[in-house]
């Protein structure tokens, strides 16, 4: 399984010690994980560890036992308030001076509001220097309201998910780090799937957590800029050179009225194209 991960075209592999793993094997499952980061040559893919939530009896050991050949990131569970993870930055700093890794070369990526706490103290999290991108988690989220399900006949998220979407994706921008999507779980409704990529795109997500590798192609399929919209950028840009020259910074471009925010987003595209590999 680990192998056909670091083959398949994700672009970061998370290795779990948290609800994939049993209570009776999470220290042996930790060790393991341990030996891989050790031993295991990852092709350059970003490897993460998803840890235990700190009011576990794992949590601290899950950071403690895997620092030594370290990962690129840890993702953070369920964090209720930014106490949470300044001490898992403490943590990680007095590590990293233990094994002699530079300060601070390991991130966070947060599922910042699979409680209800966390929910609400998510706009202080951005305060943590770590951070290096936040997701969120609608499953632990409607498991803590008590709710029977997050979704409606239609497979669209009901109100307070949707909220809770949105409030990371402006949380993560906010702070200047990578918004990430949540995972789909229904793994029979792949039209849903696919819609659900996409308008994660469209709202300014830049990735989406996988749960199946055939969920993997639609992923990278929706959220890398295609060669119509590179087309599409690079005009834009040079009709914008030819419009500073006259004079000008808002200007019709292909029917529509563009200026300053347009030019961003162009050059946002193309940024992202330029990560992905299409050719610019």
């Amino acid at each position: 399984m680990l192998l056909k991960s670091i083959a398949s075209e994700a672009d970061s592999l998370v290795l779990d010690l948290e609800d994939a793993v049993i209570p009776e094997h999470k220290i042996q499952t930790r060790r393991t994980i341990a030996e891989w980061l050790r031993d295991i040559d990852f092709d350059h893919k970003e490897v993460t560890v998803r840890i235990n939530p700190l009011n576990t009896p794992w949590g601290f050991d899950d950071l403690k036992e895997t620092m030594e050949n370290p990962p690129d990131a840890y993702l953070v569970p369920k964090p209720n308030h930014l106490n949470d993870l300044d001490l898992i930055d403490t943590e990680l700093t007095q590590l990293e001076r233990l094994y002699g890794h530079p300060r601070r070369s390991v991130g966070l990526i947060l599922i910042a509001n699979e409680t209800p706490q966390g929910a609400l103290n998510l706009p202080t999290f951005g305060a943590c220097p770590r951070i290096a991108a936040m997701s969120w988690g609608a499953e632990d989220l409607s498991a803590a309201l008590g709710a029977p399900r997050n979704r409606n006949e239609h497979a669209d998220y009901l109100s307070v998910y949707e909220y809770c979407r949105q409030q990371t994706l402006l949380c993560a921008v906010a702070t200047g780090v990578q918004p990430i999507d949540s995972v789909y779980v229904d793994l029979g409704n792949q039209q849903a799937f696919e819609r659900e990529c996409h308008e994660g795109a469209s709202l300014g997500f830049t990735g989406k957590l996988t749960i199946h590798p055939d969920q993997i192609p639609p992923v990278n399929a929706a959220f890398t800029p295609n060669d119509t919209d590179v087309d599409t950028a690079q005009r834009l840009l040079k009709a914008f050179e030819k419009a500073q020259s006259e004079g000008k910074l808002a200007f019709r471009f292909e029917g529509q009225m563009v200026d300053a925010p347009h030019i961003k987003r162009a050059r946002s595209l193309l940024q992202r194209a330029s990560q992905a590999g299409v050719p610019i």
